[in-house]
């Protein structure tokens, strides 16, 4: 693997030179520039762990099929990157001169037509297999006890929840409190699964990965919110806090809610306008006053985390943020209103989506809504600190929308691939087509690598770092995952297009996640963007 490695890391120097190019400068001079280093970042670091993948050992065969898959990888990571930054190099501050010792032959080798359809021989003489993922034995059990699960009790609810845009039924939701899949971000001495002494980012995402195979509104997205609530407590949360929450967050009762984005703001955080004051009147508590969106499971959620404005002079204005626990009662109803016992009114009403069903997205308004003073997170000293908590709880949530999007990938993949062996068009299989067996090995080696990246990334914030590669993983995964549903709609041809079938819903499904948990745009701006001007 040694020629992929200095292939990549010549890459890597291209980029090195255009981000020198704009050191110093403001991210959003230069924001298209910006913009495809942060994507081709993101493609490197996703080379490098595939390559470091195909290093693991193995047996021959297994071994060969993973470094097939890696070449192939880097091989399309380094044409798409040196195309781009080729494409007009002056605005990256680069010379022709720069592109001298271009490795042609690598890309040129692995990029062969026949090579390709090779690997797509493979994928199908493995009936789709994926190489071993070396997880280990805890992991391994971890992953199949929630295929399991998933396969049993997602899969066959997943097309009518869909269809019919339901609300995530209790079969699944209490089977997944049986497992005690909610409590994954909880540690062990507040009941949930996760070691007292140490993060499993990995277990997480092993397990989101397999819930979203089933089916990414049904199932996949059911802990993204209990992670980030149990981050942002244990964060800020005092020890009574923690104490009453968390327990009930790691057995999925009360279910959770995160409300953040506000119809003004999307992506920026810092500038949430939703007023929380103090109640007055020698009375202990805060009133929420505004408006929310895109609030996702608000409806059948008992408690919901909001971020709010506590101090609207603060300077600079994300010190002015704090967040509420907002106890409610849980609805399957798209439309609720919660009068609080303490006075005023929440009302919800959710919004249609092409796809995504089944946790269902709310706009929420809070018209003089009161809750007690120890609802705010840290109680006073919490005060100002919402934007941090908030942060806090946001990385894991990127890291487990890349797991998302990795589960939602093998879905489409395994549906493409069943469908090719099975059609038959003038006289061959369509996984027979040399064009299908291409897209076959591009789709099985991208999947692999975002998989990997994940599981590297996992690791990496287990140990107490990570917080950018989890923003580099989610760029990569969820526009892989556009692709990926793509190609497998068009391997079905036009039953792909019709609704019965389930790549139809893998593909719509896909869109929302380079929109959700920091869109496409503010992570490769205002997160890698900024970390990578020097």
């Amino acid at each position: 693997m040694n020629g992929a490695r200095q292939a990549i890391e010549w890459t890597s120097g291209l980029i090195d030179r255009g981000r020198a190019h704009f050191a110093h400068r403001d991210v959003d001079e230069v924001q298209m520039e910006v913009y495809d280093l942060a994507l081709s970042t993101a493609e490197i670091h996703a080379a490098r762990a595939m390559l470091d993948f195909a290093d693991l050992p193995a047996p021959s065969d297994e071994a060969s099929f993973k470094r097939s898959l890696a070449n192939l990888f880097c091989a399309d990571t380094l044409a798409t990157v040196v195309g781009r930054l080729q494409s007009r190099p002056t605005a990256f501050g680069l010379h022709p001169r720069h592109f001298d010792g271009r490795p042609p032959s690598f890309i040129d080798e692995h990029l062969k037509p026949t090579n390709i359809a090779a690997i797509g021989q493979t994928v199908r003489h493995r009936q789709g297999r994926p190489p071993d993922d070396h997880l280990g034995e805890e992991k391994s059990l971890m992953r199949d006890t929630f295929r399991q699960f998933a396969e049993e009790q997602v899969v066959p609810l997943a097309e009518d929840i869909h269809r019919n845009d339901r609300v995530i039924p209790d079969a699944i939701i209490d089977g997944l409190r049986g497992l005690g899949c909610f409590g994954l971000s909880v540690p062990a001495r507040y009941g949930g699964l996760k070691p007292d002494d140490r993060e499993d980012s990995l277990g997480m995402v092993v397990v989101t990965e397999e819930l979203s195979r089933g089916s990414l509104g049904a199932a996949g997205s059911l802990i993204t919110r209990p992670e980030i609530m149990a981050r942002a407590v244990l964060e800020g949360g005092t020890d009574a806090q923690k104490a009453r929450w968390l327990p009930g967050i790691a057995a999925g009762d009360p279910l959770v809610a995160i409300s953040v984005t506000e119809p003004g703001t999307g992506s920026d955080v810092a500038s949430v306008a939703l007023r929380a004051t103090p109640a007055g009147d020698g009375k202990s508590g805060w009133i929420l006053n505004g408006g929310k969106t895109w609030c996702t499971f608000a409806g059948k959620a008992g408690a919901l985390l909001v971020l709010a404005r506590t101090d609207p002079n603060a300077m600079p204005p994300h010190r002015g943020l704090s967040l509420f626990v907002v106890s409610k009662p849980g609805s399957d109803g798209q439309t609720f209103t919660v009068d609080s016992p303490m006075g005023g009114r929440l009302t919800g009403r959710a919004i249609p989506t092409i796809g995504y069903r089944g946790m269902h997205s709310f706009e929420l308004f809070f018209d003089d809504f009161a809750v007690p003073g120890d609802a705010l997170v840290g109680e006073a000293g919490g005060r100002g600190r919402g934007f941090y908590y908030t942060m806090s709880g946001f990385s894991g949530g990127r890291l487990q929308t890349a797991a998302r999007a990795c589960g939602l990938m093998r879905a489409a993949f395994d549906r493409a691939l069943e469908y090719a062996e099975q059609r038959r068009v003038f006289d061959r299989s369509v996984a027979e087509y040399p064009l299908t067996l291409q897209k076959l090995a591009r789709m099985a080696a991208t999947i692999a690598a975002c998989q990997q990246f994940s599981y590297a990334v996992a690791r990496t914030m287990d140990g107490g770092n990570g917080q950018l590669e989890a923003s580099l993983v989610k760029l990569i995964a969820c526009r892989a995952a556009e692709w990926i549903t793509r190609e497998a709609m068009q391997i079905h041809g036009g039953l792909g297009y019709a609704e019965e079938s389930d790549v139809s819903r893998y593909f719509v499904d896909a869109r929302v996640l380079s929109i959700f948990e920091g869109t496409e745009e503010t992570l490769a701006l205002k997160v890698v963007g900024k970390a990578l001007l020097p």
